[in-house]
């Protein structure tokens, strides 16, 4: 396929990471990954003003999930990926499941809840609107695992083995909008299981892992198929530029290969999470019982002692 719609060189030489990684803006993404971190500053600075505090971990996290998406989207990563079924690869598995784990963790919609002003009495702000639409049905629907975990999987087999993917290459307008895609279905897929910002769908910690686990696989699945193919898979990448000085084929089982391995990055990552979480939930809990406990004087303990004097007392 002939890429010259995006503007893109023809004559790219040979791959390697040093050239992949030079500066090569995508403006969309670059506007996009200004303003997300812009935005962010300004609200964890608004509650600074005010008093209040706000993780400095959190603030990592997004800013390092944002320059993940700048990494992928705004280097020659990006000029290689659309010629390339590997460097492709590599910048959907990361804006897929790398970067939307990390903006997760950065807690941005907290960090809008507590910094929007609250609204006057019987008016509606951003931040009001913001809840309306944590509670609406529509964001119960596309947090459900019945829709997030199909929704994931088919971003790989429906898109891939598809005419759907090349005719989204086929312009710059729709490569931009598969990477989005791509970003949206991550950050919707592991939202519910992160749980740090507030959401319509909150499983227990063990369901999240379930959750987790159901989707996984299918992304080692999509890879090992890649792998064994005898033949090109995608059109997009069937007949790569000779300067490049690549094997279509080897190339593809490349791709495999990385999305196969990748998909074990955010599973280590979100159990790390996950078992950080639970552990200070309990904790939390645990707290929560004994400070129950100073103010009744444990009435609990004595009731279920008392229980226990009567069973003996039956016994006897």
């Amino acid at each position: 396929m002939d890429h010259s719609g995006h503007g893109m060189n023809m004559d790219l030489p040979p791959f390697t990471l040093g050239r992949g990684l030079q500066f090569s803006a995508e403006p969309f993404f670059l506007i996009g990954c200004v303003l997300a971190i812009g935005l962010y500053a300004y609200a964890v600075l608004r509650l600074r003003r005010r008093g209040d505090s706000w993780p400095v971990g959190r603030t990592v996290f997004f800013v390092v999930g944002v320059l993940s998406i700048a990494l992928v989207m705004c280097t020659k990563l990006n000029d290689y990926g659309m010629v390339m079924f590997s460097v492709h690869m590599v910048q959907h598995m990361v804006i897929s499941m790398l970067s939307p784990i990390l903006l997760l963790l950065g807690a941005p919609v907290t960090l809008a809840l507590r910094a929007l002003p609250v609204a006057g009495r019987g008016r509606t702000g951003p931040r009001e609107l913001l809840l309306k639409l944590l509670h609406s049905r529509y964001m119960r629907v596309i947090t459900h695992p019945a829709f997030t975990i199909p929704m994931f999987i088919a971003s790989l087999y429906a898109l891939y083995f598809t005419p759907l993917f090349d005719f989204l290459m086929g312009s710059k307008t729709g490569h931009i909008a598969m990477m989005v895609h791509f970003l949206a279905v991550g950050l919707v897929f592991f939202w519910p299981i992160m749980g740090v910002d507030p959401g319509p769908h909150r499983p227990g910690y063990v369901m999240r892992m379930l959750e987790l686990f159901a989707g996984m696989p299918f992304h080692a699945f999509f890879g090992i198929a890649l792998m064994m193919a005898s033949t090109p898979m995608v059109g997009t990448y069937q007949h790569p530029p000779a300067s490049l000085g690549i094997d279509a084929l080897s190339d593809q089982s490349w791709a495999g290969g990385i999305a196969w391995a990748f998909s074990e990055i955010p599973s280590v990552l979100v159990l790390i999470a996950l078992v950080y979480q639970w552990y200070h939930s309990e904790q939390r809990t645990a707290k929560r019982s004994d400070r129950a406990a100073d103010r009744d004087g444990d009435q609990e303990l004595e009731a279920y002692n008392a229980y226990l004097a009567s069973l003996q007392a039956r016994g006897q």
